[in-house]
């Protein structure tokens, strides 16, 4: 398999490829250690992960250059990852003892009762590559820390990085009969789910998802899906300034070419102060530095596939035909790489594509709403239920729209962020279940009730 450089176009390395029969032999070797595993107290396992996030910042630099390479995101937004990735992992060390613990619920009847929390078994975690260090350790760090052996297949778009989280796992003292990295495409994915194992834990499309879903119901074990958004944001007309909420408006949509899932996809703006929002954002949008994503000063680089080029000038092209006003970028960058310029378009409703379906990328349309009634009902026209936003300086007004969204996460001003001690879970074509928070380390077990009398 060829790792490609997105923004060059050129080979890095070539990988094997899993086949069923490489993989069948590490579900074989995790089973037995597994057991062991789940065997070794607690705090031994948060220390060997208290391990790795100190070896993700002494590698830091070797890390980061290796996602920038293979993923195409700039060079300072991949250290932002493998920080945030850390504080992520910081909240698990800290906080797995306390909702991992058993709990007694009567301690003083003649039958005494308890839960206690116990591992899944193996678990697979197919895994994304917009941001392989966050979405990884949402699921495998505290799917570790319960107890779990853990089969990893990272994206094949991010497979470098994936096999850089297995050798510092191992540095760390996680044992290789416990995690094993699964390296392919869509076959080595086939693979794991026609395994019999206790879990699945998916980062994607929302496409990919519901076949994961249908793959696995007979085998009645978790599933958990994080999918895909079409993630609103609306801006009231009693925002103090303007020009900042511009700013934090185009950073949530073309942060990382926009390759996030919750990702500003779809803005809309009351009509008093429409022109003046759209001059600032466009103005700011034009200021955007795209190119070499391994230079500091780059804003913007490459999208990581090369198909996302063909997909995107279509949906644009689509909102030029229906009225669209392309004020900035809409097409691909010349000479090599796949470079999308940022787009913006104004004008847009809800005909077009680019308001409708998730684009994955560095492009926004922005539509003019008369009041809040207008916003919510164009906000809630999705069949996505990830995030949606609002910016106003009354939060009682705020509340009343957010209150109304059928998302797994609402912003009040602010957008595109993720809390390790908040849930991440999305609601309809959005996906299943929760990762982070409490709710994040308890994915990972599964409680035992015990009725104890003498």
């Amino acid at each position: 398999m060829q790792i490609i450089n997105p923004a060059t176009e050129e080979i890095i390395q070539e990988v094997a490829e899993d086949t069923p029969e490489t993989i069948q032999e590490k579900f074989q070797l995790l089973k037995e250690g597994q057991k062991q595993w789940a065997a070794v107290p607690l705090a031994q396992r948060i220390s060997a992960i208290e391990k790795f996030y100190t070896l993700l910042d002494e590698r830091k630099d070797e890390l980061a250059e290796t996602l920038t390479r293979e993923v195409g995101k700039p060079i300072q937004q991949s250290y932002n990852e493998l920080n945030g990735a850390r504080r992520r992992i910081e909240y698990f060390i800290k906080n797995s003892a306390k909702w991992l613990a058993e709990e007694w619920i009567t301690e003083e009847d003649a039958t005494r009762e308890k839960i206690v929390y116990e591992p899944l078994g193996i678990i697979a975690n197919i895994s994304a590559w917009n941001y392989p260090y966050l979405v990884g350790v949402n699921v495998f760090i505290p799917a570790l820390i319960g107890g779990n052996a853990v089969l990893y297949k990272p994206s094949e778009y991010s497979t470098l990085t994936g096999l850089h989280i297995q050798r510092l796992l191992y540095l760390a003292g996680i044992p290789e009969n416990v995690f094993s990295i699964v390296i392919g495409k869509s076959a080595a994915g086939q693979a794991l789910l026609d395994l019999p194992l206790d879990g699945y834990f998916f980062t994607g499309s929302y496409r990919t998802g519901k076949y994961i879903a249908e793959q696995t119901a007979g085998k009645l074990v978790p599933v958990q899906l994080e999918l895909g958004g079409k993630d609103p944001l609306y801006i009231m007309d009693d925002v103090d300034d303007v020009n900042a909420v511009a700013e934090a408006a185009l950073e949530g949509a073309v942060y990382n070419a926009g390759q996030s899932c919750c990702a500003v996809e779809r803005i809309y703006v009351q009509e008093n102060i429409y022109d003046k929002f759209v001059d600032a954002f466009v103005g700011q949008a034009k200021k955007l530095v795209t190119g070499n994503p391994m230079d500091k000063k780059t804003d913007i680089g490459p999208v990581s596939r090369k198909e996302q080029l063909k997909f995107l000038a279509e949906q644009v092209e689509d909102a030029r035909q229906k009225g669209g006003n392309i004020m900035s970028g809409g097409t691909t960058a010349k000479g090599s790489g796949y470079f999308f310029e940022p787009t913006v378009v104004i004008n847009a409703n809800h005909q077009m594509k680019l308001m409708t379906d998730e684009s994955f990328g560095p492009v926004i349309g922005i539509q003019k709403v008369k009041d809040d009634s207008e916003a919510v009902q164009l906000m809630k026209d999705t069949p996505y239920g990830l995030t949606a936003a609002v910016y106003s300086k009354s939060y009682d007004r705020a509340e009343k729209v957010m209150k109304q969204m059928n998302t797994g996460t609402v912003y009040w001003n602010c957008c595109d962020r993720v809390s390790a001690a908040l849930p991440w879970s999305g609601r309809k074509n959005s996906g299943l279940g929760a990762t982070l928070s409490y709710l994040g380390i308890r994915a990972f077990v599964q409680p035992k009730a015990y009725h104890l009398r003498g």
